[in-house]
């Protein structure tokens, strides 16, 4: 899923505002949820540390993943140097935040601990020798065979077929 977060800083009101959007549709980025916070209190929270800052975005109703976070609290620290742009636009792939998944060879040629007594080949399998074939062998149609669905009679079309 693909998201983005609109952070705003507006200066006259004193505001820091971030807005959620997440692609609901193809190609179309919805609203979610949009938070507002004092900028004394963010200014106040980046004053002690990254944790506080953190910690501080995050409310019941906003509380992206831990990369998430850490990137909307660098483009805010951004935000507030002399100069700065007063609102910023992070885009995020839900998939980039996952590791790529490396699979293992399961018989490895190379590898030394397999134990060669425990190995069963496919053609062992294949070549059972047990009689249970002949117990499944096709000994003809099935008579007497009771049909367990009756047709209404009120139903005349399955006569007519």
């Amino acid at each position: 899923m693909k998201q983005k977060y609109l952070v705003l800083k507006d200066d006259e009101a004193g505001k820091l505002a971030i807005q959620e959007y997440a692609e609901l549709d193809k190609e179309m980025l919805s609203l979610l949820c949009e938070e507002t916070y004092d900028t004394a209190a963010i200014k106040a929270a980046m004053e002690k540390d990254r944790n506080a800052l953190i910690q501080a975005l995050r409310t019941h109703n906003m509380y992206p993943p831990g990369t998430y976070t850490e990137r909307i609290a660098d483009a805010i620290v951004e935000m507030f140097q002399p100069g700065a742009n007063p609102s910023a636009e992070l885009f995020f792939e839900e998939r980039d935040m996952f590791e790529p998944v490396v699979e293992s060879v399961v018989n490895d040629p190379d590898d030394d601990d397999d134990d060669d007594d425990t190995e069963i080949e496919v053609d062992d399998l294949l070549d059972d020798d047990s009689d249970i074939d002949e117990d499944f062998e096709e000994k003809g149609i099935i008579k007497g065979l009771k049909k367990s669905i009756k047709a209404s009679d009120e139903d005349t079309s399955l006569d007519d077929a």
